[in-house]
């Protein structure tokens, strides 16, 4: 029974996932009549303004974060660098008279 269930639940999986898949890529379609055009008109002036960078355009920033980044995932994936685990069970026995 568990097992027939497991399965059913990647079945459904698997169809959810295939269903996804369909209405993304119809949604990239044009229409599905292929008869569609699309007109770009672009009109440009220029102006002399100074342009100031964006703070997410230095290097600098993404290599900060890049390093932030670092440091945390190797902090999760080591886990508080403890490499024992100290058990302890505690067994009670109650005897009633």
């Amino acid at each position: 029974m568990k097992k027939s269930m497991e399965t059913m639940k990647y079945k459904l999986m698997f169809f959810l996932f295939a269903m996804m898949n369909a209405t993304i890529l119809l949604a990239q379609d044009g229409g599905g009549d292929g008869g569609t055009s699309v007109t770009v008109s672009k009109s440009t002036t220029s102006s002399s303004t100074t342009m100031s960078e964006d703070w997410y355009t230095s290097p600098w920033v993404w290599i900060v974060g890049a390093a932030v980044f670092i440091l945390l995932l190797i902090a999760l994936v080591r886990g508080g660098g403890r490499s024992e685990v100290h058990k302890t069970t505690v067994r009670k026995d109650v005897s009633t008279d």
